[in-house]
């Protein structure tokens, strides 16, 4: 099953945004993520409705934070990017009468649930500068390229 990396990208593309002088156009991002720049602005959207971000159109315009990352969760950030499915497995609704099935069904509903919620314990508690302090303060330079750092 394909794996949805919207959480991820929009962390790695915050942290950059708090480490660039100025707005990054939804160009720039796409470029470095080698992503299309009308999905970035669909996704940034998301994040500006929330008040995470902002933009500004035009010559000189893009998008910059409206939060210091200390300010940031990787809560705030999965509710922004419409919180994708945790889990690649669920239960099966391939015999909706049958009471075994339904059993399993039940349990497994309980255990993730239970799980999702302990991981949006974890998710409020760890800032988007926390994770920006795992690694040494470079200078962004050209964010016309795709990110290698």
């Amino acid at each position: 099953m394909r794996q949805d990396g919207r959480l991820s990208r929009m962390l790695h593309v915050l942290i950059h945004m708090g480490r660039h002088d100025g707005a990054m156009t939804s160009e720039m991002i796409a470029q470095m993520l080698d992503a299309n720049p009308v999905v970035i602005r669909r996704t940034m959207a998301g994040l500006r409705e929330e008040g995470y971000v902002s933009s500004v159109k035009g010559h000189g315009g893009g998008w910059t934070l409206a939060r210091p990352l200390e300010k940031l969760t990787l809560l705030d950030i999965y509710r922004a990017v419409g919180e994708p499915s945790i889990f690649a497995v669920g239960p099966a609704h391939d015999m909706p009468g049958c009471l075994i099935e339904q059993a399993v069904n039940g349990t497994l509903t309980d255990v993730f649930n239970e799980a999702e919620e302990l991981l949006r314990r974890r998710f409020a508690g760890v800032t988007l500068a926390d994770i920006a302090r795992g690694f040494p303060s470079v200078r962004e330079q050209d964010h016309g390229q795709r990110c290698t750092s």
